[in-house]
């Protein structure tokens, strides 16, 4: 259950109750669900009934997927259902459920347009390829974490074969679309399943980066296969609420990787739920998701944005002239602009630690269009872009290699640095080069002789730089 408000143009999260209820597990062979999982839906729906006490009926909507689709006895549930809720429920086709995914994901996630989602439910699959808000393709299909965990792990086995009949099944489910579907193509491929999110929670304790690959798979494979009961099952990073899914879930998404010929998949900001909630807004899609995410706390928090522009400016400057030297891709050029976007959000609160504050406050808000890795990058380099430089902090991200977020920390720092005036008139002009690790800066001498506070205060930012083993060498022409 998700409980919004449209605020300052942007979507604020209230409450999100979530509650394991796994309806589908309790589908016959003849697709009747039974009396027990039938009760369990219905009291989770008693607890969601108190927080519905105060949203207007015409506010409110909900909806039932896969495992109601399938179960013969789904009027019975939904009309006890309805009587508890007393609101209308909808059960949604699969190609609905697949477009509301789609929409969901097209509102919170950044990077390319073109994209293929893969939704793994419950009872349920849904494979979706879109470019920006369009969807040119969508599937759904009958198999899900729970539906497989009772067919192919029923005795509660993580064997070889047990992995092996659960991924020719599900490649067998897979084979009728996926030539048509990759014949649409894609540049990314984003995740928005519980199993996918299990799999980031794992790959970030076990301090992985945050791209999902079909080796990653496999390795997951064969610790689950080394632990050889379902109730044993212990893979660092793993919680025991995702725990009982999680083999069922792994190899439907082998199989995906394999027949879809995937490189690498990503998770999304949001799924169902959020495209839901967009549907009821009627809101179209903000082709820039990230930056309509940053105003929206550059607005809240009052942020300077002539400043921030200022910073980025010099910035690009500085990365334009250490591209090739530094290897410096869009990707990391684009991630040093958000956090330049937000490096004064600590003033808001106090001055004095102001880099703390912003640290603080990138590692808990909402960011839709960031990933949680990136999210932390930035929470990381707003930490260090004064002071003394926390390695350790920057060591602990992993949406870049730390050389990356090392470099990225120390143009961040300089640019900062020269902007300290907060007028483009008093910034010279600066020419920076690298050998290795090490950072030339070539300023004209008069510059220090008219600054001399600000001149102080580089030749400090030079002995942190280089105390941290990357060397910053100043010089004068």
């Amino acid at each position: 259950m998700l409980v919004i408000r449209e605020t300052a143009g942007t979507i604020q999260i209230l409450d999100r109750i979530k509650r394991k209820v796994r309806l589908a597990a309790g589908l016959n062979d003849r697709n009747d669900l039974s009396e027990e999982a039938m009760q369990r839906g219905w009291q989770c729906l008693k607890l969601f009934t108190e927080r519905l006490y105060d949203i207007p009926s015409e506010h409110v909507r909900i909806v039932a997927t896969a495992a109601l689709r399938t179960a013969r006895n789904a009027d019975r549930f939904i009309s006890e259902a309805e009587k508890i809720l007393n609101l209308p429920i909808k059960i949604i086709s699969g190609e609905e459920e697949a477009q509301l995914i789609y929409q969901g994901v097209s509102h919170t996630t950044g990077g390319a347009k073109s994209r293929l989602v893969v939704d793994i439910g419950g009872a349920s699959t849904e494979l979706i390829t879109g470019n920006d808000d369009q969807i040119s393709q969508l599937v759904s299909l009958p198999m899900g974490c729970v539906t497989w965990l009772e067919r192919y792990f029923s005795d509660r086995v993580l064997s070889a074969d047990n992995f092996y009949q659960a991924e020719l099944a599900a490649r067998n489910h897979l084979q009728r679309t996926a030539e048509t579907m990759k014949h649409q193509g894609w540049q990314i491929c984003v995740g928005a399943s519980g199993t996918v999110q299990a799999l980031q929670e794992i790959m970030v304790t076990q301090g992985m980066d945050e791209q999902i690959t079909l080796d990653k798979l496999l390795q997951l494979k064969a610790q689950a296969i080394q632990c050889g009961k379902l109730e044993e099952l212990e893979i660092e990073g793993l919680t025991l609420e995702r725990a009982l899914v999680f083999p069922s879930g792994l190899s439907i998404l082998i199989a995906i990787f394999q027949t879809f010929d995937i490189n690498s998949m990503t998770l999304a900001g949001g799924a169902l739920r959020e495209g839901l909630v967009y549907s009821m807004l009627n809101r179209p899609v903000d082709k820039n998701i990230r930056q309509r995410t940053v105003q929206a706390i550059q607005h809240r928090y009052a942020i300077d944005k002539n400043q921030a522009n200022l910073v980025s400016q010099l910035a690009n400057n500085l990365c334009q002239q250490l591209k090739e030297s530094w290897h410096i891709n869009e990707a990391m050029s684009d991630l040093l602009h958000w956090a330049i976007q937000l490096h004064e959000i600590g003033l808001s609160i106090d001055f004095k630690q102001s880099a703390q504050h912003a640290s603080y406050l990138l590692s808990h808000i909402e960011m839709p269009g960031f990933t949680p890795a990136q999210r932390k990058l930035l929470a990381a380099l707003l930490l260090n872009q004064t002071n003394t430089i926390n390695v350790s902090v920057l060591a602990e991200q992993n949406a870049l290699s730390l050389p990356q977020a090392q470099k990225l920390v120390r143009l961040l720092r300089i640019a900062i640095l020269f902007c300290r005036a907060r007028h483009p008139d008093l910034i010279p002009e600066i020419c920076i080069s690298s050998v290795g690790e090490q950072l030339n800066i070539q300023i004209d001498n008069e510059w220090f002789s008219l600054y001399p506070l600000q001149a102080e205060a580089l030749q400090q930012e030079s002995r942190w730089q280089t105390n941290s083993h990357t060397p910053l060498l100043i010089t004068t022409i």
